[in-house]
Parts: C-alpha cells; structure tokens; sequence
C-alpha cells in the first residue's frame, strides 16, 4: 500500500505541475467543505481502500460509504469528504480517475467469473500482465476485488516459457530442464505450448502448469484427453489464454480446464462512471 500511495503521489505532481491554477485563484486557502464521490454507474467499487489512504494523507476526513469489492448501483454514494477544499479540489481528478479504472476492472472481471462459473464452478478466471505502465499493482489488486486470480504480478513471480523463449532454445523438453536447474524449488514453472505434441512433452518433463495458447475448444478438449489417457492430467494444471472476453469464456469454461487467463480484463475494461460533488 505504502509503495502505491508513493506512486500516487508521483502522478498528483505530475498533474499539479508548479500548481493549481484555477484553485489558487478562486478558492481561499482556508476554505472548509463537505463533499462526496457518487457512482454514477451499476458495478463494483474497487481502489475505495487506497483512495482514503491517499486522501488522509492529505488531511481529509473520510467517511467510506461503499467497501472495496462491494456491488455498487448507479446513485450511490461511494464516500463522502471533509476537510481543505482546496485539497479535495486538487486531488479530485486523480481521485476519481484511480476509482473509475480499477471498479471497471473489478466489474469486468466480476462478469467474466459469472460467466465462467455458470458452467465450470471451479474455473479460476485471471488476469495477464498486459497491464497499463505504471498502475500495474492497482489494476491487478482490481482483478482480485472482483473475483478474479492476478496471476503474474511481475516476471520474477514465477517462469512461464512463451513461444518466443521456445523459438530461441527451440525445444520444451529442454527449455524446462534450463528452468529448474536454474530457478528454486519454490517457484512454479508454466510452458505455453500451441498444439497437442508439445502439451505432452510439457506434462512428462514436470512442469507445474500448462498454457493452451490460442487453441480451438475442440484442439483443448483434445489435449485434456489424452492428458487424462496418459495418466498424467492430474499433474498439472491446465490454463487457457487467447482472445477470451465476456462473450466467449463459458465456451472454454465448458472444456474443462482448470484456469482460464485473459488480457481482456485490462486492455478493454470501460472505466465505471464517477463524480465528486460538494454539498
């Protein structure tokens, strides 16, 4: 939290400049007021927790009215304000900005985990790392509060040999025994494969998790079977990844697999609809 409230403060300076020029022409620095922060869409509330941090920080008095993870409904009140009003001024855009992008995320995500688990109760439904620069902690903690896995955080999480490692080692088998002599115990390792061989080879050479890359839904039952033939299906886990978004993911929930990842979570989520008003 310390480190994203540091972040935070980094982006207000960027956003101030040498300072607000509107406020400090209109508003006396002295000037007390109420105010509150309305949801003007149907959602989940996300980033509630970081955003009263900041605001404290700030001297402000909050009184939060929606938890993070909570649903929200168009009108309600997601927090109210007291204090400076030439901080709540300041800060309102930055504020409001945090809030928007991480309750769209969470209730993106929290759609997307409906779907899923309408036809798979145990599919685990997570992010990717194709994240926005610099808000990637915010954004994950986003997928989290609605529902979602975060997955990979940062490359140091855990190994996850994509095509273009496999394109420069040129073979599975031997990308992954690099990998374990290379990295600790505890760390888990992932290989992406694209069809049924190389899915094989993955699960005989131990890895712990198998990602089906933009493969059909007949091309991943397939490997499920043969996986399941072989003996060797309940040694690995099975994740999906490739163009998966609301209007598909029960499709690949139905296939059986154990984790389906989607980049769509992030890169498309449309931003919940809010507003700061002063009373």
């Amino acid at each position: 939290m310390k480190n994203m409230i540091n972040d935070i403060i980094q982006m207000l300076d960027q956003d101030i400049g040498f300072e607000d020029l509107t406020t400090k022409a209109l508003i006396p620095p002295d000037l007390e007021i109420k105010a509150r922060i309305i949801s003007k869409d149907d959602g989940i509330a996300a980033g509630v927790g970081l955003v009263s941090t900041l605001l404290k920080e700030f001297s402000l008095t909050v009184e939060v009215e929606k938890e993070d993870g909570e649903d929200l409904k168009a009108g309600d009140t997601v927090m109210k304000l007291k204090g400076n009003a030439c901080s709540i001024l300041t800060l309102e855009r930055t504020v409001l900005n945090i809030l928007m992008r991480m309750s769209g995320i969470a209730t993106l995500t929290s759609m997307m985990v409906n779907e899923a688990r309408k036809v798979n109760s145990k599919v685990i439904v997570a992010g990717t790392r194709k994240t926005t620069p610099g808000l990637q902690f915010m954004e994950k903690d986003a997928i989290r509060l609605g529902g979602g896995d975060t997955h990979r955080y940062r490359l140091d999480d855990c190994v996850l040999i994509k095509d273009n490692h496999l394109a420069l080692v040129g073979d599975v088998k031997v990308a992954v025994e690099k990998a374990k002599e290379y990295v600790s115990f505890t760390k888990k390792i992932e290989v992406e494969v694209e069809n049924l061989d190389d899915a094989i080879i993955a699960a005989n050479s131990g890895v712990d998790i198998i990602m089906l890359d933009n493969m059909d839904f007949n091309d991943i039952k397939l490997v499920i079977t043969t996986l399941e033939a072989e003996g060797c299906r309940d040694k690995v886990l099975i994740e999906v990844s490739g163009g998966i978004n609301l209007n598909n993911i029960a499709e690949y929930a139905k296939t059986r697999v154990d984790i389906i990842s989607s980049g769509y979570i992030t890169h498309s989520a449309r931003a919940l609809d809010m507003s700061l008003e002063i009373a």
